[in-house]
C-alpha cells in the first residue's frame, strides 16, 4: 500500500485543503474507492490514527480517500463554506485527476463515515447518487433536526451550520426528505448502518432505519451493545468494507 498526504486547493472553498489517501500496490487499477469521512471533533488523519484502515484496505485491494471537512457537518453551511459541494462533487473529480488509478465507475465509488461523517456519507449517496452507489454510516448523526433540538446550549453553533433550526426538516440537509425524493430513482443507493445500543445517537438511527425500510431501500442495518467509541468503529468498518465488496459483486 501507499499512504499519501495531499494538500490541494479547493475552488469551491477557496482555500487549501488536506486529504489522506491509501492506494493499493498489488491490485491493478482501476481501484474501487471509499471516501471515508471523519466525525465532528476529528480531521483527515483520524481514521489512520485510530483504526487499522490501511491494513483493512490492503487486504481488500481498495483505495481510500480521507478528506478534512472541519466542523461543517458536511453541509453547504448557512454561515460558512460549501463543504457538501466540495466533498461530494469537487473532491472526486480532483482526486481522479491527481490519482488516475481511481475508478470513474459509479459502482466502484462509495462513502462511509462515523458520527458526523456517517451523516455525511449517507448524504453523499442520497444527494449525489450519480457519484456514490453505496454508503455506510457508523453511529451516524443522521437526524440533524432532532440532534440540534436536543443540544440547545450550542444553538449558535448549529445555526451557523444549518441556519434556522426549524427549517431543517424538508431541506437539503434532511436525510429523511432526501430518501423520500430518491426512493423511485434508478440510481437509488444501497445503504448500510450500524449503531451501538448505548450510543446517544441510537434513537436517531432507529428512526432513519425504519423510514428507509418503509421506503423500500436496500438497507443492511445492524446494532449491538456499544457506545460512541473508536473501539466499536474499528470493528464495524471491517464489516462495512466486506458489505461494500459483497454488494458490488451483485451489481
Amino acid at each position: 500500500m501507499a499512504f499519501l498526504t495531499i494538500d490541494c486547493y479547493s475552488h469551491v472553498l477557496m482555500t487549501e485543503m488536506q486529504v489522506s489517501a491509501i492506494l493499493p500496490d498489488e491490485t491493478p487499477a482501476p481501484w474501487r474507492t471509499l471516501y471515508l469521512l471523519h466525525g465532528l471533533s476529528d480531521d483527515h488523519t483520524a481514521w489512520m490514527r485510530q483504526t487499522s484502515i490501511e491494513r483493512y484496505a490492503n487486504e481488500r485491494g481498495l483505495a481510500v480517500v480521507m478528506p478534512s471537512a472541519h466542523t461543517s457537518y458536511y453541509t453547504d453551511m448557512a454561515l460558512g463554506l460549501k463543504y457538501f459541494t466540495y466533498i461530494a462533487r469537487e473532491l472526486p473529480r480532483v482526486m481522479r485527476q491527481m490519482l488516475p488509478g481511481l475508478s470513474h465507475d459509479r459502482r466502484d465509488n462509495w462513502a462511509a463515515g462515523l458520527s458526523m461523517g456517517g451523516y455525511g456519507a449517507l448524504k453523499c449517496a442520497l444527494r449525489a447518487p450519480e457519484t456514490f452507489s453505496m454508503a455506510a454510516s457508523l453511529s451516524g448523526g443522521v437526524d440533524p433536526a432532532r440532534r440540534t433540538a436536543d443540544d440547545p446550549a450550542r444553538r449558535p453553533f448549529w445555526e451557523d451550520i444549518f441556519g434556522p433550526l426549524g427549517a431543517i426538516p424538508g431541506s437539503s440537509n434532511d436525510l429523511f426528505t432526501a430518501a423520500q425524493q430518491l426512493k423511485d430513482a434508478p440510481e437509488r443507493p444501497r445503504l448500510w448502518m450500524w449503531c451501538g445500543t448505548e450510543d446517544f445517537l441510537y434513537p436517531y438511527n432507529v428512526a432513519l432505519r425504519d423510514r428507509l425500510y418503509a421506503l423500500g431501500y436496500d438497507l443492511t442495518y445492524t446494532e449491538s451493545p456499544g457506545s460512541h467509541q473508536w473501539k466499536y468503529w474499528d470493528r464495524e468498518i471491517v464489516r462495512a468494507l466486506d458489505w461494500f465488496i459483497a454488494k458490488r459483486e451483485e451489481m
